[in-house]
C-alpha cells in the first residue's frame, strides 16, 4: 500500500480498508494544526490507486467499508474524483460505504447532481472540520471559509443525501471571543443539521502559530474551567437533533450518545457538575499530555 506521510483516520467509523488517493492538506494553514505541515499537497498517481485497489482485492475482497485519505481527499474535481470510486467498486465488488474527512471548501467545486452521483458510487458519510460557525474564529484561525459558506455546502449535502459530521474545536477563539464562538457555531450547527456533532478540546501543540501568539501574549488560552463553561454554552444552544460525541475531551464524564436532544438536558447537567466539582488540575494535565489532533 502506497502511505506517503501522516495518516489520519476516523477512529468512529470502520478502520480497515483505508485508501490514500491525495497527499496532504489544500489549505494546510490552520493555525492549531501541524498534522501536515511541511507535506506539499499531491493527488496520489493512479497507477498508485490501482495498484492499492488490487491488493485490497486480493487480501479483503469482500470489503464493504473503506476511508478515504489523506487530509481533504474530495478537494478534487468530480471529473477525477469519480473514475477513483468506480474503480473501487470494480475491485471490491461489494462494497456499501466509502468515508471521507475533507474540508468545507471541497464541496465548492461539485453540484448537487454530482454529489448525488458520487452517493451512487458509494459516498454515504463526509466528515466536515468545521471547527467553528463564527466568521471572526474562523477568520482568526485562518480556516478559509465563513459561516455562509458552511451553510450553503452543507446545504448541498442535505440535498444530495449524502451523510455528513461537523466539528466543533472547544477554546480556539480563545478569552477573546469564547462566548460568540459558542453560540454562533451552535447556531450554524443547528442550521446545517448534520447527523453528528462532534466536540474536540484545543490543545496549543509545539509548532503551531497559535501557541507562538499565546507566548507572544496574542493570544490567551480559556482555562479547563471555562474551556467547559464554553462547551456548556454550544451545548445549550445546540437545537437540531444528532448523535453527539465528545472525542478528545479532557471531562471524566461520558457526554457522547445518539439522539442529542434527548440527552441535552443530562449533558448540560453533568458539564454544570463538571465546572463546579471537577479536577481541573487532572484535566490541565491530560492536556498537556497530548501530542497530537
Amino acid at each position: 500500500m502506497h502511505f506517503t506521510d501522516t495518516v489520519y483516520r476516523n477512529p468512529y467509523w470502520p478502520t480497515f480498508p483505508l485508501l490514500q488517493i491525495t497527499q496532504g492538506c489544500t489549505h494546510n494553514r490552520c493555525k492549531f494544526c501541524t498534522m501536515y505541515k511541511g507535506v506539499p499537497f499531491k493527488l496520489q498517481p493512479t497507477e498508485w490507486i490501482e495498484e492499492d485497489l488490487k491488493e485490497l482485492a486480493e487480501g479483503v475482497p469482500d470489503a464493504k467499508t473503506i476511508q478515504l485519505l489523506s487530509a481533504n481527499p474530495l478537494c478534487m474535481t468530480y471529473d477525477k474524483l469519480a473514475p477513483i470510486l468506480e474503480m473501487i467498486g470494480k475491485y471490491l465488488p461489494k462494497m456499501e460505504y466509502i468515508y471521507a474527512a475533507t474540508r468545507v471548501t471541497d464541496i465548492r467545486n461539485k453540484t448537487v447532481e454530482q454529489l448525488k452521483s458520487l452517493k451512487g458510487m458509494g459516498l454515504r458519510e463526509i466528515s466536515l472540520g468545521v471547527e467553528s460557525g463564527d466568521d471572526w474564529t474562523l477568520d482568526r484561525v485562518v480556516k478559509g471559509y465563513h459561516a455562509e459558506d458552511i451553510i450553503e455546502q452543507c446545504g448541498k449535502l442535505t440535498e444530495a443525501g449524502v451523510d455528513f459530521w461537523m466539528s466543533f474545536l472547544n477554546g480556539v477563539a480563545g478569552k477573546e471571543h469564547s462566548m460568540d464562538h459558542a453560540i454562533h457555531s451552535a447556531e450554524v450547527f443547528s442550521r446545517c443539521k448534520p447527523m453528528l456533532v462532534g466536540t474536540g478540546g484545543l490543545v496549543l501543540f509545539p509548532g503551531t502559530p497559535l501557541l507562538e501568539e499565546a507566548e507572544r501574549g496574542e493570544f490567551t488560552p480559556l482555562s479547563e474551567k471555562e474551556m467547559l463553561i464554553e462547551l456548556k454554552t454550544f451545548v445549550e444552544h445546540l437545537t437540531c437533533n444528532c448523535t453527539f460525541i465528545t472525542h478528545h475531551t479532557v471531562s471524566g464524564k461520558n457526554l457522547t450518545g445518539p439522539n442529542f436532544l434527548a440527552m441535552k438536558e443530562n449533558i448540560v447537567s453533568t458539564l454544570d457538575d463538571e465546572i463546579k466539582h471537577g479536577d481541573m488540575d487532572r484535566m490541565a494535565a491530560i492536556r498537556r499530555s497530548k501530542r497530537t489532533l
